[in-house]
Parts: structure tokens; sequence; C-alpha cells
């Protein structure tokens, strides 16, 4: 068997041919040092960002691939890793782009990466994922490099886990693995944790393992018990799995639970007539860093992916002085793992009951475009495809200006800012203003001065043209619902003879 040389025959390796990098072109600038004297003012008070960055113990970097009794529960302890992928379609510079966003994915949950390999197949391999010859090239890789754990750019079936596995002799991850492990260390609300918590279920529950005893089976409940028993029982991974779809079924129940409470709020606003705006994009697009421009919320920023995952819902005002609520969610990412999609659903939802979408992308990126993909295609799947969208192409600082060029000529309803400078930030809450719906009464009212509740309403639920204090009351013209228009209804003047 020959080293590593012999796989990039009909495979090409990741991070010898590309020495700087590619997996910074998934992530941000590189001068992005957080500091309190030049970003404090923009992002506010940084809370998480000690947490995070405190110093955090590795427990047991063992790869864990010996005899147990109990069904393997193995947490993701990633240090040294090979990355590996198999290309189907598209171009070289495709299959490159998504083993950097890998790299990048890598780095976000702790690992040091130390070489990436992609290989062109018609499909995966059933068994190995990239057939049992490359399997003992990629173990090769494995010793010449040191690495203890192998990241395969795809979701895995069980039997590939094991396989491969088996031919390696180290730990093998998926992508979807790698993704939830990311979510599990970032989570910080009780229902993030919950939701995070459901998806690693749902992903382990077919790839539980047993060694040795974990086979055997309990004895059969007979009706007395003793020498009277019958059938053969359950084995020690059915009594598991059963376990584990009693816990996801609690898991769903206490989530249902937290939704109810969500939705209240939103209902709450729905009532009071207040527009909401939800902030969707792909992940370390700078969704929370527009937020905190706008709003100044002080949510976490950092160059990560995933840096963020509870939502976040801020008032805001817009230049014409109506309110709004601005809510920032969960980043997308190139095949989201669907256990996410669907664990995720009640928290995306904030996104298909908004009256307008600010869709963030990375202007900085090299593609762009495939960003907004991916990030649609998880838009339709949460029921969002009739809601107002706006293209806001962030980080225009830091663009390239035929890239900034060639989508605001693509995209019609888009504006390019930078959240970092504040370029163009004016014109897109003037934007927001304009595309929000609109009360769809316009009345005048001499509303009483004893009845200054009125007023204070359509201030908050309707947009005031005009305001006057006369001697019988307050003169309002404004627009408003339907409903805080048919109280008004009374005070309108007579018309004059």
């Amino acid at each position: 068997m020959t080293s590593s040389s012999s796989f990039s025959q009909d495979s090409k390796r990741f991070a010898h041919s590309h020495p700087e990098g590619l997996r910074a072109d998934a992530l941000m600038e590189e001068d992005v040092a957080w500091s309190h004297e030049i970003d404090g003012e923009r992002d506010g008070d940084q809370f998480d960002r000690s947490d995070r960055a405190a110093l955090r113990r590795v427990v047991g970097l063992s790869t864990e691939l010996e005899d147990v009794t109990e069904v393997e529960y193995r947490q993701l302890r990633l240090e040294r890793v090979v990355l590996v992928g198999v290309w189907t379609s598209g171009t070289v510079q495709d299959a490159e782009n998504s083993l950097a966003e890998l790299a990048a994915l890598a780095e976000t949950a702790g690992a040091l990466v130390l070489d990436g390999v992609t290989q062109r197949r018609d499909k995966p391999d059933a068994a190995t994922y990239i057939g049992s010859g490359k399997a003992e090239e990629l173990r090769d890789i494995v010793v010449e490099t040191g690495a203890d754990t192998v990241i395969c750019d795809g979701e895995l079936s069980p039997g590939q886990l094991i396989h491969l596995e088996d031919v390696v002799k180290v730990k093998v991850i998926d992508r979807t693995a790698l993704i939830l492990d990311i979510f599990a260390q970032h989570a910080k609300s009780r229902e993030g944790k919950a939701q995070v918590a459901l998806a690693q279920m749902q992903y382990m529950l077919p790839r539980l393992r047993g060694w040795g005893q974990s086979l055997s089976r309990q004895m059969g409940g007979g009706k007395g018990g003793g020498l009277a028993t019958r059938g053969p029982g359950e084995t020690k991974i059915e009594t598991d799995r059963r376990r584990i779809r009693e816990k996801m079924a609690k898991m769903r129940r206490e989530i249902a639970e937290m939704k109810t409470g969500r939705e209240i709020k939103r209902q709450e606003r729905k009532r009071h007539k207040v527009p909401s705006v939800a902030i969707a994009g792909y992940t370390n697009a700078g969704k929370s860093s527009l937020l905190n421009r706008l709003t100044g919320a002080g949510v976490l920023v950092e160059n990560a992916l995933f840096a963020t995952l509870d939502p976040t819902v801020r008032r805001a005002e817009t230049p014409s002085g109506r309110l709004y609520t601005l809510a920032d969610t969960v980043g997308f990412v190139r095949h989201l793992p669907h256990h996410l999609v669907e664990a995720f659903r009640s928290t995306m939802e904030e996104v298909g009951e908004s009256d307008l979408i600010l869709h963030v992308v990375d202007g900085s990126h090299p593609f762009p475009e495939e960003q907004l993909a991916a990030v649609r295609e998880v838009v339709r799947d949460v029921g969002a495809t009739d809601v107002p969208e706006i293209v806001v192409i962030n980080k225009a600082d830091a663009a390239d200006p035929l890239t900034l060029q060639r989508l605001l000529r693509v995209e019609k309803r888009s504006i390019a800012v930078s959240a970092r400078t504040g370029q163009g930030i004016e014109e897109l809450l003037a934007l927001i203003d304009n595309e929000l719906p609109r009360p769809s009464v316009e009345i005048e009212a001499l509303v009483p001065y004893t009845h200054g509740k009125l007023v204070a309403r359509a201030h908050d639920e309707g947009e005031v043209i005009s305001e006057e204090h006369t001697p019988e009351g307050t003169l309002l013209k404004v627009r408003v619902h339907e409903e805080l228009a048919a109280e008004l209804t009374p005070y309108v003047p007579a018309p004059a003879l």
C-alpha cells in the first residue's frame, strides 16, 4: 500500500494544494478580533464572550475504540482531524469550497485540521463511503499526520460509519454529527438546549452500537415468574432505543410547551398590530452584527460558524417613528441536517410569521450566490415563501466591487451595507420603512384630552401624519388599522358648512 500520494491520482489533497487554506473564505475577514473600544458602541455588552473564551478542560482524548459493555454514547472530543469528501457532481472548485466550509466547521468545534482529501465518484460507496482501497489509503494519511479523528463531508449511514472506522482505526464522524456538536456547545437558552438534545437523539437512534454483553437479552416476562418465562425478551440495545424514544417524546412535549409561550408573545404583538421583521441568512454572514447595529441588542458577535443559536427579538423604530420588532434567527448552512430543521422548526417559525425578511448574505464570500440558494431552500421548508424579502449584502467594506455589482444587478430588491462601519444602514432603515405593511385606514380625529390613551395608541400602533394641540383636544391625522379607526370615528370633526 502506498502513501497518500496514490490517493491523489483520482482524488485531490486539500491542505497541501492550498497552503494558505480555503477555510478562511468560509469565515469572515481575518482582522475580526473584538475589542470594547472599537466595537463596544456597535455591538453592546458582550456578556457571553468571557464564557466562550474561558478555559475548558478536555476530558479523555482517547478514541474509545475498545470493547465496552454499554451502548456507545461518545461525545465529540475533536483534536487532530483529517477531512474527506466525495465529489459526485459540479466542479473541482465546488468540491474544494465544500471541504473548506467543513474545515471552518471543524475549527469552530475546537479541532485542528491537519489535512483534507476529496475523491471523484459517481456516488458514495455503500460500505465505506470512499471504497475499501481508498479507505486503506486514508488510513495511511491518518498515520502520517497523527490524526485521531476523520470527518466525512456528508451524512454517513450507520454501516458506513462502522466499516470506515474498522479500516482507519480512529474515530469517524460525519458532517451532521459535527454540526450537532457545535450546536450543543453554543446553545444557551432552555429551549435551544432542548432542541439540540432532540436533534442529537434523532441522529443517534439508528446509530446505537453495542459490544460484548450489550446484545444479551433480558428474561421474558412470563405469567408466573421464575421458571415460567416466555419469549426471549429485549436485547440491551433494544432497551436503549426504547428509552431514547421515550426521552424524545418527552422532549417534544417540552418544546411544544415552550413554543406556546412564544406564540402568546407573537399574538400580543399582532393584537397591537406591531409589524415584525426577521433576519435570516447563512451562518457567519453577519446577522447578529446587523441586529446590534440596528437596535444595540448586545448579541454575541464572533468569527465562528453558528456563534449564536438562540433567537433574539428586539424592538426597533423606523425613521418615520413606526414601531416594529426585529428577530435574529439561527444561521443556515449547506446541507443543513434535517434533524436540525425539524428540531428548530418552532424557532424558524419566526421567519414564516414575519412581515418582512432581511436575507443577509456575506458580500465578501467568494460564492455568495450559493449562500443565497442554501438559505432559500430552508425558507421553503418552513413555508415562508410568501413573505417579502430584502437581500442585505453585508460586509460591503470587504467585498469585491464586481461581486457587489453582480449581486445588486441580479437581486432586484437588494442593498449593500456594512454592519461594521455603518455603511448603508440609513438607506436600509428607510427601505424597511417603505416595505413594512402600512395601516389601511387614514382618519382625522379631534381627540379630547381626557382620552389620551387613544393618542398614545395612535402613536404606537399607527402612523401619525400630523398632530396639533387645540383648546378642544388633540387634532390627529393618522393612518391606523380598522379596529383603532372604529374607536377614533366618534371624534371625527363634522364637515364645515
